[in-house]
């Protein structure tokens, strides 16, 4: 199998970890000599340097599976360079654009080349929701559900990142909070959003909201990034009350007592790399991609619920 990783950076290393473990080769290609240098130092691999253009130009036998793991304002640029090269199956990194008319951009182009490109939530992976879903179904399906995405505003004001990624921070990151909620609850259909405030380099700064899900969970959500607070997703079945809190851990509480409990999960997986991607790797190279999330399901994301959490 030809696989290509587009990008050097400590994301596409973690790829590279995975796919040397599964025992597949494969090309990265990176853009310059100090990325090219660490990569063989943490993977192991050499890359080819100049970036994707460069290599394009060679004429390369077109890969079978591309994964894309560059810096966000070029997820959708590669993602479509690739695509009208001919490949077919790419699995890009969250959220797969900076802006929303991007991703309208990728899924009309996937479409006019009947390509498959999936997005890597690799939270909807971790041991922890696997057993999460597990017990789920056991209890018969979520009744309701709520979810925190409040992002530390003050470390974030300090980093040094473009203004485009800081406008669109909650689609870059926040995302997979609110991914992970309705992949366990379900899509919403009914839902009512409300924003207040503004930072210094993102507007909102609060957010709250209620509706309800295409399985007839009600759920709820809130976020305040000038406030403490973390990410997390509470599921409520029939029998158990389950936290994600932190998301690598699972605690449940039964129906009819308040102790809250740890519940055992084999996560070396996630403890060995990066965690939830070997699982979510696999699945892509291996076709397993019932869990992935497809281009069309975050473009349908974005519209109906992303946008308007945000307030737009």
């Amino acid at each position: 199998m030809n696989i290509w990783i587009i990008g050097a950076g400590l994301i596409a290393q973690e790829y590279g970890k995975v796919l040397n473990s599964l025992g597949y080769d494969y090309t990265v290609i990176g853009r310059g000599e100090t990325s090219a240098q660490k990569y063989k130092e943490v993977v192991g691999r050499d890359i080819v340097i100049g970036g994707l253009e460069a290599f394009l130009s060679t004429n390369p036998r077109v890969a079978d599976k591309a994964i894309v793991a560059t810096n966000l304002s070029a997820l959708s640029q590669n993602t479509i360079q690739l695509i009208k090269y001919g490949v077919k199956e790419i699995f890009c990194e969250k959220p797969g654009f900076l802006y929303p008319e991007e991703c309208e951009e990728v899924v009309k182009v996937a479409q006019a080349n009947h390509a498959k490109v999936y997005l890597a939530y690799n939270r909807r992976f971790f041991a922890s929701v696997l057993k999460a879903q597990e017990i789920i179904a056991e209890d018969g399906g979520v009744k309701s559900f709520n979810f925190e995405f409040t992002e530390w505003g003050h470390v974030i004001e300090k980093m040094d990142k473009p203004k485009g990624d800081l406008e669109n921070w909650m689609y870059a990151n926040s995302s997979h909070v609110i991914d992970l909620a309705f992949y366990l609850g379900g899509n919403p259909v009914q839902i009512n959003c409300f924003t207040s405030g503004e930072l210094s380099w993102h507007k909102p700064a609060a957010f709250a909201g209620a509706g309800m899900t295409e399985k007839g969970a009600l759920f709820n959500y809130c976020a305040n990034w000038a406030a403490p607070g973390r990410w997390g997703v509470e599921i409520l079945t029939a029998k158990h009350r389950l936290y994600l809190r932190p998301m690598e851990q699972l605690q449940i509480q039964n129906i009819g007592s308040v102790t809250i409990t740890p519940v055992e999960i084999d996560d070396h997986l996630d403890k060995e790399f990066k965690p939830g991607f070997y699982l979510e790797t696999k699945a892509f190279v291996e076709n397993c991609t019932s869990n992935l999330c497809p281009i069309m399901e975050q473009l349908g994301h974005l519209n109906d619920i992303y946008v308007k959490i945000k307030g737009l």
